[in-house]
């Protein structure tokens, strides 16, 4: 027995005849009679009797005739859920970003995505960069901040996505940001105690970095979780805190933001910052967006796709509203990464 007896089964219980049920099959009459012919001999029951130009089913023909029917409902409905995923009208979406992104970034482009297309079903989670590449294996695709961890699994596609400049924060009376200028050194910055992101926190790992290079020793007064919290604690005075110049594009006056200014070999390298893309005519960046950040302390924010090679629908869409302009509503001091030269 095949699921292909049985749909032409179903046809011609629901015609009670052989001819009507082929041209609905769009089949030859002794085509769909030798599927009867093989089904019927598989189960081993009289199915059907002729009567005059139709055929009557037998009481094992009626039975078989409910579940051959069932199954014509769902292939039915397969294909209905088949045209709708071609179509965009059904599917779902699952995202995973570090803060910086996922709060500044992604809800533009996921209101976008939704207005194109409200019948996809979108699942958000949001985390700093360690606790997003441990939930890497469960999402259709991830935004991630600074470097990418070495021993990502084979088939996942890495793309830069946007240059992020991370800045000082402290208040707005702060000798730093009374004195006015272009920005302070690390030297500078490091005269002062520093409030530090948890462990995990991409902004943390880049400024990390930035001090170590430089070989500038840092006093920590206080470790937190998350922006806020950060920000919060430079209101406080307990010391200088390090956040994405998009965490400060609506801040209040009670705080400033001063520009970190990187001498030679305190910058990191486009090895560090960036990682190689996969080959995607689809998905490459704009090549010529340059970031304005000169002399910053900038960071990549990396798209990663961990089933890349069955890239759903669903999941192309969103990543082409993703890629398609450099910089939505209020995106703040960002710029394009540059794929061809990663």
């Amino acid at each position: 027995m095949t699921p292909e007896q049985l749909l032409t089964f179903a046809a011609v219980a629901e015609y009670g005849n052989v001819s009507h049920a082929a041209n609905a099959l769009c089949l030859s009459q002794p085509a769909v009679s030798g599927q009867l012919r093989l089904l019927q001999e598989s189960i081993g029951e009289l199915l059907y009797q002729r009567e005059g130009r139709g055929i009557r089913l037998t009481e094992a023909g009626r039975q078989l005739a409910l579940h051959a029917q069932g199954l014509r409902d769902n292939y039915r409905q397969a294909l209905a859920f088949e045209n709708a995923l071609r179509s965009l009208k059904a599917g779902a979406l699952r995202i995973g970003a570090s803060t910086t992104p996922a709060s500044y970034l992604l809800p533009y482009r996921i209101a976008e995505f939704h207005r194109r297309y409200p019948e996809i079903s979108l699942s958000t989670i949001d985390g700093n960069t360690a606790e997003i590449m441990s939930a890497l294996t469960r999402l259709d695709v991830a935004f991630i901040e600074g470097a990418v961890p070495d021993g990502l699994a084979a088939g996942v596609g890495v793309y830069p996505w946007l240059q992020d400049e991370v800045v000082a924060v402290v208040p707005s009376q702060h000798p730093l940001a009374q004195r006015g200028g272009p920005g302070a050194t690390l030297v500078e910055l490091a005269a002062f105690p520093m409030i530090w992101r948890e462990p995990g926190s991409g902004v943390r790992q880049i400024v990390e970095r930035a001090f170590i290079r430089a070989d500038v020793a840092v006093r920590v007064s206080l470790e937190l979780t998350g922006v806020e919290g950060v920000k919060e604690a430079v209101r406080a005075g307990m010391g200088i805190g390090f956040v994405s110049a998009l965490a400060m594009r609506h801040e209040d006056s009670a705080l400033a933001s001063v520009h970190i200014l990187m001498g030679p070999g305190e910058a990191e390298s486009k090895a560090e910052n960036r990682n190689q893309p996969n080959a995607h005519a689809s998905l490459n960046a704009n090549p010529n967006a340059n970031p304005n950040h000169s002399n910053g302390l900038t960071r990549s924010i990396t798209i990663l796709v961990p089933h890349q090679e069955a890239l759903s629908r669903v999941a192309r869409a969103f990543l082409d509203i993703c890629f398609a302009s450099d910089e939505p509503n209020e995106q703040g001091s960002l710029g394009r990464a540059d794929p061809g030269h990663a």
